[in-house]
């Protein structure tokens, strides 16, 4: 597939780099010049300094041709106009980032009269993502595929847990539950029979739904039954006013606490029933007068990543319920493991997985990015005539690192061994890590027709000649 991607911010590079693991033809477009020389010393793309709206640019690498353009600017009005530029030049499909509240009414006009395909709002993603978590179980990550009967649970052991020392073929895992990986200090074992848990590890466990609750409550994970009745917010972004408009249709009590006056008055001015006070969010005296240790869940979305996991550590140790940080920073995955945070959200990740799973098309219903965005999860309903299909798990060559974690059929979860047979009609959840997700490919595509997940079309020689006529 041939993808051009308008902006070499945070999203755009995530997007490069999974792109590239799936080995697309990619071309990156942007107006800084050191941007583009750090992409051309580091990744096997074609890099091009410019302006997005040109449509000179855009016919001269001949966007016409692409398959897809993901305009991921910080500009939302030339995201809006590169897409319509490049669908009025013939790229196949477009995906606009726009995040401005104001334009949320007018999406449905602009997906209709304009032709964007798909149009992706970080902010109001993220603040999905959060609710979502709020509303599991889990104090810390879960995430449910086929319909709600299957689970992917993240597990913090602890010094006291049961699992310590102990290898995976001796503990008392249910039947229909796996552990797909372990993260530690900041690695990433696919672990066998033989591998042994230690204190501080993460174990990513995988299964039937009420058999995966069951096994990390009797790992030591805390499970949280408490209604969230009240929340507090630290930071006025985008973010906390979707959040906090979810949160007032649910009858939530919600405060903000955010340091800039001027947008207190535009918080209060747009939330109908959300206290919003003036303060710093990191002062202890004033988390204690708004009674922190009460609160259902405590979630921090400043623009600072280290304010984030700081306030967030001392909201937990003042006995906030639930907390949750807004953290940017990949490199920060192997901390965040170890300190005690319930859940973290990353909106380049989450923005990411939603452009990968429209690109990878209807039979890619779900997809979760995990560790990082160097795992994910996905659920898909393979295709008739593909190597996965028809033929026992134990035939087809399925690599380390690549785990077919559940099968859904007539209602039914499978958890396959290598007797077990996919069949086209099935739901299959897979758990890969990204480096593998080429290989993934192979598995899920039919022979000699079109890749279920990406389709090559363009090499990246013929990509950089015409750009460069």
């Amino acid at each position: 597939m041939k993808v051009v991607i308008i902006g070499a911010g945070k999203v755009g590079v995530q997007l490069l780099e999974s792109l590239l693991n799936e080995r697309h033809d990619v071309i990156v477009i942007d107006s800084s010049q050191d941007v583009i020389d750090k992409l051309n010393d580091n990744f096997d793309a074609l890099a091009i300094k410019g302006n997005g709206v040109s449509s000179g640019l855009l016919e001269k690498i001949e966007c016409g041709n692409a398959d897809l353009l993901i305009a991921v600017t910080d500009s939302d009005e030339a995201n809006i106009v590169s897409c319509i530029t490049a669908k009025k030049l013939g790229t196949k499909s477009v995906i606009a980032r726009v995040r401005n509240p104001d334009y949320v009414p007018e999406l449905g006009f602009m997906r209709k009269s304009l032709g964007i395909d798909h149009i992706i709002n970080p902010e109001l993603a993220t603040a999905h993502e959060i609710m979502r978590l709020l509303l599991n179980t889990h104090a810390s990550y879960a995430e449910d595929f086929a319909k709600g009967r299957v689970r992917i649970s993240e597990i913090q052991v602890n010094s006291n847990s049961n699992l310590i020392k102990k290898q995976i073929k001796d503990i008392d895992l249910p039947q229909s539950v796996i552990i797909t990986a372990i993260a530690r200090q900041g690695d990433i074992v696919i672990p066998n029979g033989f591998d042994y848990i230690y204190p501080k590890d993460t174990l990513y466990v995988l299964g039937e739904r009420s058999s995966v609750d069951f096994f990390a409550k009797g790992a030591g994970a805390q499970i949280v039954s408490i209604k969230t009745k009240n929340v507090l917010i630290i930071g006025g972004s985008k973010t906390s006013f979707y959040l906090a408009k979810e949160l007032e249709q649910m009858g939530v009590n919600v405060k903000i606490i955010e340091q800039r006056l001027e947008r207190c008055r535009e918080l209060s001015e747009n939330l109908n029933n959300t206290l919003v006070l003036h303060g710093d969010g990191t002062d202890i005296s004033l988390l204690k007068t708004e009674k922190v240790e009460g609160m259902d869940a405590f979630v921090a979305v400043t623009g600072f990543d280290e304010e984030n996991l700081l306030v967030a550590l001392l909201a937990k140790q003042l006995g906030a319920r639930k907390v949750i940080a807004k953290v940017s920073r990949s490199s920060y995955t192997s901390l965040i493991e170890t300190i005690g945070i319930d859940n973290t959200v990353t909106p380049k990740l989450i923005t990411a997985r939603n452009i990968l799973r429209l690109v990878r098309g209807g039979r890619i219903i779900s997809i979760s990015l995990l560790i990082g965005g160097r795992a994910e999860v996905f659920e898909i309903i393979p295709q008739e005539n593909t190597p996965i299909v028809n033929k026992p798990l134990k035939e087809i060559g399925i690599p380390k690192g690549v785990i077919i974690g559940a099968i859904f059929r007539h209602g039914k979860i499978i958890i396959p061994n290598g007797e077990s047979i996919i069949k086209s009609t099935d739901r299959v959840i897979v758990f890969t890590l990204e480096n593998h997700m080429e290989r993934v490919n192979k598995l899920f595509s039919a022979k000699g027709g079109r890749n279920v997940i990406y389709e090559f079309i363009n090499s990246a020689k013929n990509i950089r000649n015409s750009a460069s006529r």
